[in-house]
Parts: C-alpha cells; structure tokens; sequence
C-alpha cells in the first residue's frame, strides 16, 4: 500500500503463542508515527541479541489508541497480550514503561500474519525455526510450549515423521499418552522400520498401564533391532514390571556385553536382583554402577540403593556412609534420612537415628515411615 509505514516489532522468545498463531495482538506505547490500518510489521525475537530471530511478516488490521487507565481496567485486552488479568498487565507496563501516567497513549495493534511468499523483507524456513524452537523446549523441560510448538510445524507438513515422533514424546511427558500413541500411530503408518518409534510408543502404553500391549509393541522394535541397547533396556524393564524379572535380568545382561560402562544398566540390574532377594549380587551391581559413572555426576539415588543393599546383609554401618553420600548430593530428601535413620536403630545408636527423623519431618510433615521410626526411637531413648 502506497505511504504505508514498515514497522519493526520485537518480541521476547518467551511468546510462543507467536508461531503457533494464537498471537494476533500486542501493545505499545504511542509512537510518534502511529500506525495504520495496511502498515507492514516486520516481526523479530531478541533482535538486540546475537540469537535475533526473524519471526514473521504481518500486515495491520486494526489500530485503537487507548489511555493507560483504559488499558489497566480492561482484562480482555490483558488477556490478548498474554497476562492474566489487568492488574498483572499494569505491573509489568509500569516496568517497561517507567514514566508511565494514566493519560500515557497506547496503541492496541491487531495484525495478520502474512504467508511467506508475501514477505517484503528477508525470507525464513518457519518450519525449521519452529521445529527448533521446540526441540529447545523439548530439552529444557518446558513440555506444554514445546508441544504447541510441534503443533505448529507440523501445520506445514503433517507428515512429517520426526516431528509426529517428538510431539509423541511431549505428550507423554505430559501424560497424555492416548494423544501421544495417536501421533505414534500415525508415523508408524508413514515408516513402520523406525524402531526408535516402536519403542517410544511402548513405552506409553506401559506408562498407560498396558504392559502386555507394551511388550508386544516393543517386540516389534526388537525385530529390527536386536543389539539397540535403549530397546533391550526397555524391554528389561516392561519385563520387571510383568514381574518376570529372571526374563528381565537377561536383557539387562544382554546390554552389559553390548556396553559394560552403562550405569543406569547396573543400577537396573541391581534392583531386579535386589526384588529377587539376591542382596550380595544387587551389591555388586550397584557398586559397578558407581564406579562406571566416575566421570559423570554422582548419583544420590544409586548411593541410596547401594546403602539399602547394604541393609538386607546386616552391614550398617557400610550403609550409613552410603546414605551420607546419596545426602550429600541431596541434603533435602526425608526418605534417605528416613533410610539413614533405620540403619541408626539398627546400631541402637537411637540418638542419632532422632536425629535424622526430625530432619526428615521437617522437610515432609506427612512421611508416616518417619513418624514410626520416630516413636520407635522415643520407647527407646
């Protein structure tokens, strides 16, 4: 449009609502050259940084201009900028806008984003940018924005195997495994020899609570891959929660030959063996586990087991070193402290058992393990 304004708009890259569209308003300060109904938007994330990030481009099509006490009282608008209500908005304008007063003009910008082969300016992969952003969410944990980001590239190309694959894996993470098969399914149908897939989808029917369905499912990705070592420890696993834990405990070995410096593979193995009552033998696992991962961060949970293998052999005092050590890594866990307690009593030493249990029933009130260990200690003090 002839006289129109070309506008640079700039976003934190916490707005996801953004790329997956949702995101059709913002507001800002009144500049000194308002925009118009037809003006261009050229939309970016951290351009002051060295991770700017084109958005995309998106064409005006509404502009209202707003006093700041207008925009204070009104909670829709509050929403359509992303805050959850007025009175969040106005806390935060007050932080980017210092010399905020309630006669201070704001323009409510509504806009449309335009399709890429409309762009005036440089061109993006929005798929690639999308599917990136995704897999970052993905990776930091942030499993509600990342599935909308994967909803969103996946509008560009609906069967796209990887993205149905990580989708799957977002929506599991959030529980929602019948949605997450759904997107197992469908890419399954698209490459039926991906065993990594065959696994993620067991993996969600046992989180499902259908372990027989997950056995079945995952004997699909032993098919085309017998020495992949993530399938075989799953497998291990859906076995011991069948309780078939001799079954289990070969595939855990199986994976020992393939990798013998696995240690979540000896700290498996030492908990079937620890379930099947061969306390020496889940010793050795768990010590093995620790040693292998030297190189890594220690681990409280295996220190923790290894001390509760040390308790079914009668050898305490071994096994308080070992709650010490899963207690340094996490000072705050009442169920080591609980552990740690019980091996005191064990060693009549009651004073010190006291001690850990009122540690622990700081940190958790309702630990009813704790509040009978702790009368326990009381009879005997």
């Amino acid at each position: 449009m002839e006289g129109s304004i070309i506008a640079i708009l700039l976003f934190g890259s916490n707005h996801i609502d953004l790329i997956t569209g949702k995101k059709t308003t913002t507001i800002r300060q009144l500049w000194k050259k308002p925009l118009s109904t037809g003006d261009r938007l050229h939309c970016y994330w951290n351009l002051i940084s060295k991770e700017r990030e084109k958005l995309f481009e998106a064409e005006v099509i509404d502009v209202d201009v707003l006093k700041f006490r207008n925009l204070k009282e009104n909670d829709d608008l509050a929403h359509e900028e992303g805050f959850c209500n007025a009175q969040e908005l106005e806390s935060e304008f007050h932080k980017l806008y210092p010399d905020i007063k309630d006669d201070s003009l704001f323009q409510v910008i509504r806009f449309r984003k335009l399709p890429i082969n409309k762009w005036e300016g440089k061109k993006i992969d929005e798929k690639e940018q999308i599917s990136k952003r995704a897999d970052n969410l993905f990776d930091i944990g942030k499993f509600n924005a990342s599935v909308q980001c994967y909803s969103a590239a996946l509008r560009f190309e609906p069967n796209d195997v990887y993205l149905l694959n990580r989708k799957g894996d977002n929506l599991s993470r959030l529980g929602l495994f019948d949605e997450a098969l759904e997107c197992y399914d469908k890419a399954l149908k698209l490459d039926s020899q991906n065993e990594f897939i065959w696994n993620n989808k067991a993996i969600a029917l046992l989180n499902s609570n259908k372990p027989k369905e997950a056995l079945k499912t995952n004997n699909e990705a032993l098919k085309l891959n017998s020495e992949n070592i993530l399938v075989l420890y799953w497998r291990g696993f859906i076995l011991e929660m069948l309780g078939r834990y001799d079954e289990a405990l070969e595939y855990y070995d199986k994976i020992i030959v393939i990798d013998p410096n696995n240690p979540d593979v000896w700290n498996a193995r030492g908990n079937i063996l620890t379930e099947m009552d061969r306390a020496e033998e889940a010793l050795e696992s768990y010590d093995r586990g620790l040693e292998v991962c030297l190189d890594d961060a220690p681990d409280a949970s295996t220190w923790n087991r290894k001390g509760n293998a040390l308790m079914e052999l009668g050898r305490f005092e071994e096994a308080v070193k070992c709650y010490n050590e899963s207690l340094k890594l996490k000072p705050k866990n009442d169920i080591f402290l609980s552990n740690k307690a019980v091996a005191y009593i064990e060693l009549n030493r009651f004073k010190e058992a006291m001690d850990c249990l009122r540690k622990a029933l700081m940190i958790n009130p309702e630990n009813e393990d704790a509040q009978i260990l702790r009368d326990e200690c009381l009879d005997n003090l």
